[in-house]
């Protein structure tokens, strides 16, 4: 394909807003998954896939972009890709407004459907992709259809009607149809959400809070299914499953329990402090990127037991006798030993990494309170102040009087 450059650029940046981007090419050789997760052949049992690919031929003209909105309330853009023979690409399907219980009764009251279809349309919503504004949809497509087309002005955006289903009878369609016993479109949502919900796990455990930024797009994006009345405590109850869910992330990543119990505890108290759904959404991301923080920090993957108690010691109590005969004597190994092992592994003896770690909570403690330095020492596990200043210089390259003494001139010139 000419453009698979372009294309794939696209349909990667869009896929991270959770909006599905297929290419097609005419006449179809291979089956092509349904773009709408099967929703016409619920409604329609007789409805064949492939003539919505044929109709891309008779309506779908060069040099043009169309939006159209379906009978079910879904927008889908689709264009032929130039100097390609009958190969087309379509994104979608999105809707641009929450689709309710009571939409749904209002567009498909009408005909005969059971109440499980109606649950199967529920189920089917909370899978589509909501776009509260398209405009920046719309920018990528002005940017693309420049790079297709080579000018902004050779190309066009039309909307068009859904002439997919014209001939089928909708009013009829559920009569004396057997319904498949397993709610099929329930089930790829839910294969869909889970499959989402692992890769988000996968990320944080990894740290990576741009690739967990993805996936929270991608859940966000999402109607979530309404269990209560009350639409806070729906979204504090969703926001406390994720925070399970980051707890065993973390855990994957091997970070002991005494910080993920910390972070996890911390964030069940803010959740339950929200007061708006929007609040909730910010509390989400935030509690994302602190548990990828945490991995980062705190991943003891690739460390050896003995090595992991050592590290965990340090992190949790700076001011506790962490020097290598006081560790070997707690763990009842030979110093030596310790010490060949932790070098081996953390790539620094053992002095060296708890001067750093104590050094690092000394300069966190010179930048947040105006503790004196012999305090900052005392609470870094350093109580000499003059072995504190030497050591402190060795790591910082200043005294820590010093340091304090230019973030405070730094302070006046802000």
């Amino acid at each position: 394909m000419k453009y698979e450059t372009e294309i794939n650029f696209v349909k990667t940046l869009l896929g991270n807003f959770h909006l599905s981007f297929v290419t097609v090419k005419s006449p179809l050789t291979l089956p092509v998954s349904p773009l709408d997760f099967g929703l016409r052949q619920l409604l329609l049992p007789d409805f064949k896939y492939p003539e919505i690919f044929e109709r891309l031929e008779e309506v779908c003209h060069p040099n043009t972009i169309y939006r159209v909105e379906d009978f079910s309330l879904c927008y889908y853009i689709f264009f032929r890709i130039p100097d390609e023979k009958n190969h087309f690409a379509i994104i979608g399907p999105y809707t641009l407004t929450v689709i309710t219980s009571d939409i749904l009764l209002k567009t498909f009251g009408r005909f005969s459907y059971s109440p499980e279809t109606f649950l199967q349309l529920e189920k089917y919503y909370q899978e589509v992709p909501l776009l509260r504004d398209e405009s920046t949809l719309f920018t990528i497509l002005y940017t693309l259809g420049t790079a297709l087309w080579k000018s902004e002005d050779n190309f066009s955006l039309q909307n068009i009607s859904d002439t997919t289903i014209s001939h089928y009878d909708l009013a009829n369609a559920e009569l004396n149809v057997q319904r498949p016993s397993e709610p099929f479109l329930s089930m790829k949502v839910l294969e869909k959400r889970y499959a989402d919900e692992n890769e988000l796990i996968k990320a944080v455990a990894s740290g990576q809070i741009h690739k967990a930024d993805v996936f929270l797009n991608s859940f966000s994006s999402r109607q979530m299914e309404q269990r209560l009345t009350d639409s806070l405590r729906d979204k504090k109850n969703y926001t406390i499953v994720l925070n399970t869910l980051l707890r065993k992330a973390a855990e994957q990543a091997a970070v002991h329990p005494l910080y993920i119990d910390r972070i996890s505890a911390k964030y069940a108290k803010k959740i339950e402090l929200c007061v708006s759904p929007k609040a909730v959404d910010t509390l989400s991301r935030d509690m994302i990127h602190n548990y990828c923080l945490l991995v980062q920090n705190h991943s003891m993957k690739g460390y050896s037991l003995l090595i992991q108690k050592v590290l965990t010691q340090i992190d949790s109590d700076l001011t506790a006798d962490l020097s290598l005969n006081s560790q070997a004597r707690l763990l009842n190994v030979n110093s030596s030993y310790l010490s060949t092992l932790f070098k081996k592994e953390t790539g620094s003896t053992l002095t060296e990494y708890v001067n750093g770690k104590r050094i690092k909570h000394a300069v966190s403690l010179l930048n947040t309170t105006s503790l004196q330095i012999q305090a900052i020492a005392q609470y870094c596990g350093i109580p000499d102040v003059n072995y504190f200043t030497k050591t402190f210089k060795k790591y910082i390259g200043t005294t820590p009087k010093e340091y304090r003494d230019s973030i405070r001139e730094k302070a006046k010139n802000v």
